[in-house]
């Protein structure tokens, strides 16, 4: 439990970190980023939130990074290269979270399809899930193993 709880921990303080920083050099506040997460089941009512919202945001934004904490964990049991090369496999991982979300998990929501990014934009969110996401819950798999 403690690969699941570090990888997932540390995932989603490093990920939303990231967000924070990319989005606000672009006068976009934290507040308004959980409430884009919690857009996934609220809709696009979840823009026109407020706290509440945000805390609800933050709570889905964690909680998926415990899920994907708990897959890469799962899948190092059955395969113990995982662990044993985490630093390739978690940089892969962070790629495969980054396109499950983009092309499987956003279009399922209520958010409906992801959003469009520029080659710059693109590149940004790509290497922030293998460093932020990835690696982490990687390295946590293979510390705790």
């Amino acid at each position: 439990m403690k690969a699941i709880w570090w990888g997932g921990f540390l995932c989603g303080v490093l990920d939303i970190s990231a967000a924070f920083v990319t989005w606000g050099v672009r006068g976009i506040g934290p507040a308004r980023i959980l409430r884009s997460v919690a857009r996934g089941v609220l809709g696009p009512s979840a823009t026109q939130g407020g706290f509440g919202t945000a805390v609800l945001g933050l709570f889905l934004h964690f909680t998926i990074a415990f899920i994907w904490a708990a897959i890469y964990w799962a899948a190092s049991r059955g395969m113990r290269v995982l662990a044993r090369r985490w630093v390739p496999f978690g940089m892969l991982y962070g790629i495969v979270v980054f396109a499950v979300m983009n092309w499987v998990v956003l279009p399922l929501s209520a958010v409906g399809r992801a959003p469009t990014l520029n080659t710059q934009a693109l590149v940004i969110a790509v290497l922030t899930h293998m460093f932020c996401v990835g690696l982490p819950i990687a390295w946590a798999t293979r510390k705790f193993q």
